[in-house]
């Protein structure tokens, strides 16, 4: 891991690598289907809830890109942290209804009203009569970075956000890296800087995906802390970029932090789950990173 991470962060990771894991004596966890309304269709997901330990936080986890279904074995690891994750089919796919998005994927129209939908899905946790009390947030890999603070602003239940692989830039600059690199999880991947500079014409945002999202336009207006999981070498979106984002975001107060780890690539949770699991039952201990 680097040396320049944030010292809370470092430290976190340090204790964490010392208390025994729990997949040796995982606690016992159960699991309810869910379904829950947005926009006019039915969504259908699993709830999985720790049963032989204090629950300590709930999670909403939300799809990366692709005709998705939900996330069983996350749930299941969340459930067996302590922590309630309720993960759920995407729209048309599984045994949601709806349509899934296909050609305009990371159109504004599209990014909104999967935001909407994961809205919906916080609000089921919200609800429950067992979970009150208990900090709620979202967590999710790669275009999750674009939807769930789309979502944070919406849920005034939203306490904290998790992201692995979540871009803090424009849909446009990571499709200007990402068409540069092809997606490619190499030793070394370039710059973001390095991607604009070989372009040989002007990029051209179209008009009918409607506006170029932006992640920082809601993070600006978020209070709640966020806690981004990058690998240096993850060729699908821009670290470099989201990371120099990240730390102009977080002034005035804001607590979003991260942590980059090395030789990951894009789909890192494997090996860095339990940094966020820990993380994330901070929030539930003290409600505050580093409290």
């Amino acid at each position: 891991m680097k040396k320049h991470l944030r010292s809370f962060l470092f430290a976190t990771f340090l204790v964490t690598l010392c208390i025994p894991t729990e997949a040796a004596d995982a606690p016992a966890f159960r699991t309810e289907e869910v379904t829950f309304a947005s926009h006019g269709v039915w969504l259908s997901g699993t709830l999985a809830i720790p049963a032989n330990q204090e629950v300590r936080a709930a999670v909403v986890f939300i799809h990366g890109s692709g005709k998705q279904i939900r996330s069983m074995a996350w749930a299941e690891k969340f459930a067996q942290a302590g922590i309630a994750a309720l993960v759920y089919d995407k729209r048309g796919a599984g045994k949601s209804g709806g349509e899934y998005e296909e050609n305009r994927n990371v159109s504004e129209a599209n990014l909104s009203l999967l935001a909407d939908d994961a809205v919906a899905a916080l609000d089921v946790l919200s609800k429950r009569e067992s979970l009150k009390g208990v900090p709620a947030g979202f967590t999710g890999i790669s275009q999750a970075g674009w939807i769930a603070p789309l979502a944070a602003r919406r849920s005034p239940s939203a306490k904290f956000l998790v992201l692995w692989s979540g871009p803090v830039c424009k849909v446009s600059e990571e499709d200007i890296f990402s068409k540069y690199t092809r997606d490619a999880n190499v030793m070394v991947v370039p710059t973001y800087q390095q991607a604009l500079d070989a372009r040989t014409e002007k990029y051209i945002w179209p008009a009918f995906m409607g506006a170029d999202t932006d992640p920082a336009t809601s993070l600006k207006q978020l209070s709640i802390p966020g806690l981004w999981i990058f690998s240096d070498n993850d060729g699908s979106i821009p670290v470099d970029l989201s990371l120099q984002r990240l730390k102009a975001l977080g002034t005035g107060g804001r607590k979003y932090d991260y942590v980059l780890f090395s030789g990951l690539g894009h789909n890192n949770m494997e090996g860095t789950f339990h940094v966020a699991t820990h993380w994330i039952r901070q929030q539930g201990k003290s409600g505050a990173v580093g409290d």
